[in-house]
């Protein structure tokens, strides 16, 4: 019975509707092997694989696959909460800030610590017609390896109404 209740969690379903939106919308995300590792009002971590479609030539993850881990532990989280909003909302990134501290030589986890504030700000643009905007950080660490940091990006998050 317990792994019924695994099956049915959060972030093994929300993990199948990001795959599959990525297989629709975004390519690159189903390719990367993206998957939910945690998902809470307040935390989400979203984890990339090292393997062969993820490293560079040294044996670490690309800078690219890192890139999108970043986007998408704040961006999957937002778009986690729009879903749920009775009005349409459109999510973009105003601007991304990296940097790299080590190499990242194993499975890489993307943590946003910022859940209240984004679902405060999807809130905030679910009840206004206006822009709104915040900067958002996230983590990037090798489990496997250290829990140091690996990477820290600062990304703006832009909501706006669908009219």
């Amino acid at each position: 019975m317990n792994w019924i209740a695994k099956l049915l969690s959060d972030e093994i379903r929300e993990t199948w509707k990001l795959r599959i939106f990525g297989l629709a919308r975004i390519p690159l995300l189903f390719y990367v092997g993206i998957s939910i590792v945690e998902l809470t009002p307040a935390r989400m971590v979203i984890r990339i694989p090292l393997r062969r479609r993820t490293k560079n030539h040294l044996g670490s993850m690309y800078f690219g696959a890192l890139c999108i881990g970043a986007d998408v532990a704040p961006g999957a989280y937002a778009m986690y909460l729009i879903q749920r909003q009775p009005v349409r909302i459109n999510m973009v990134f105003k601007d991304f800030q990296a940097e790299f501290l080590k190499r990242a030589e194993g499975d890489v986890h993307f943590i946003c610590n910022q859940g209240k504030e984004i679902a405060a700000l999807v809130a905030q643009a679910a009840a206004s017609e206006e822009r709104v905007e915040k900067q958002l950080d996230v983590l990037a660490t090798v489990p496997s390896v250290s829990d140091e940091a690996v990477a820290r990006f600062k990304l703006t998050i832009s909501l706006k109404q669908r009219l």
